[in-house]
């Protein structure tokens, strides 16, 4: 059984390669720098005065495919390319403050694929907060505003806010196709591994 499954795997493995897009990882434009870390990448830029940060984990990235239609899929069909559209949290730091400004982002899964509606926004802002700068545990102590109940003005300038600092739309299409690659990466990574580990005597 397992020289079989090793055997799948290697053929899996072989596909996965063949239909990747991107041997190295695409660029975000606007002078951001990458760190990836196994699942979660960063981003930084800074500006005048300022150092934003995005952080995404790939893991859980990818929205479930309706299962409406699987019945009928033949097993040679090309199979519809997978999207990672991971929550992304952008933070930033001023400075001469001791305060970071958080915003917790998503991509809503209804948003996707509507290219036609050129206002809309690909992605929001689903929660802001202030952390203390450089603490790596974020205290659930400090006050969360929750976008649901935002007055859409307030709603409006953060996101304004936001695209100044380089976070708009056309950023968070690229780190759609950041988030993709990477995942793909991981993917095929993780066939590599399971390969080796179903082998080991």
């Amino acid at each position: 059984g397992d020289k079989a499954f090793a055997q799948f795997l290697a053929d899996e493995i072989k596909e996965e390669k063949k239909i990747q897009k991107h041997k190295s990882l695409p660029k975000v434009s606007g002078g951001w720098e990458l760190e990836v870390h196994g699942t979660e990448a960063k981003l930084v830029r800074k500006i005048a005065g300022e150092k934003i940060t995005v952080t995404f984990n790939i893991n859980n990235s990818i929205p479930p495919s309706d299962d409406d239609d699987t019945e009928e899929q033949k097993p040679d069909e090309q199979e519809p390319d997978l999207t990672s559209t991971p929550n992304f949290v952008v933070e930033v730091i001023k400075d001469d403050t001791k305060q970071t400004l958080v915003l917790d982002c998503h991509y809503p899964e209804d948003e996707i694929g509507h290219e036609g509606e050129e206002e809309s926004d690909i992605f929001t802002i689903r929660e802001v907060s202030f952390q203390p700068t450089g603490e790596s545990d974020w205290k659930d102590t400090n006050y969360t505003l929750n976008t649901d109940s935002l007055d859409w003005a307030l709603y409006d300038h953060l996101m304004d806010f936001l695209a100044d600092r380089g976070v708009d739309n056309t950023f968070a299409d690229e780190l759609i196709e950041l988030s993709t690659a990477l995942e793909h990466q991981e993917y095929i990574k993780f066939l590599e591994d399971l390969k080796s580990f179903v082998k080991c005597q």
